[in-house]
């Protein structure tokens, strides 16, 4: 009784790991925005956070869109530029051109907007307000 047991318990297993090992793995996708472009992308990289997309064009230029997909900043940067690559804290951006033998290493600068107005303040109301993080203690 015991063995028929123990065969009956071993099949179960081996059923298992048959069916297990034939099932396929697979991946849901959904479209959540496109972007429109003027040129034709070449290349595309986003910051480690995903706040914000960097897309080369064949034109040579660097487009700047942030998560939402709104576009930002734009800057050329010639023909020539064939690649990009995100530094791994995002702060900044290698473009190479293999045809110019060049690597460019582009320090970025992330800045918001904070809307002060109704806010106290002392001094003049259109004073420019700069406030610096520093994250690189050590």
């Amino acid at each position: 009784m015991k063995l028929r047991r123990l065969k009956f318990y071993l099949g179960i297993i081996v059923i298992f790991f048959a069916v297990a090992a034939t099932a396929d793995a697979g991946v849901n996708m959904d479209l959540q925005k496109q972007l429109t472009l003027e040129d034709a992308p070449i290349d595309v990289v986003a910051t480690p956070d995903g706040k914000y997309l960097f897309v080369l064009t064949d034109r040579g230029n660097v487009a700047v869109f942030d998560e939402k997909g709104i576009f930002q900043n734009k800057i050329h940067l010639g023909n020539e530029v064939d690649q990009l690559e995100m530094g791994p804290k995002g702060g900044r951006l290698y473009v190479t051109s293999r045809s110019g033998k060049t690597i460019r290493i582009i320090s970025l600068d992330f800045f918001e907007e904070i809307n002060t107005k109704g806010a106290p303040y002392k001094g003049p109301a259109n004073a420019p307000v700069t406030i610096a993080v520093f994250s690189d203690f050590q």
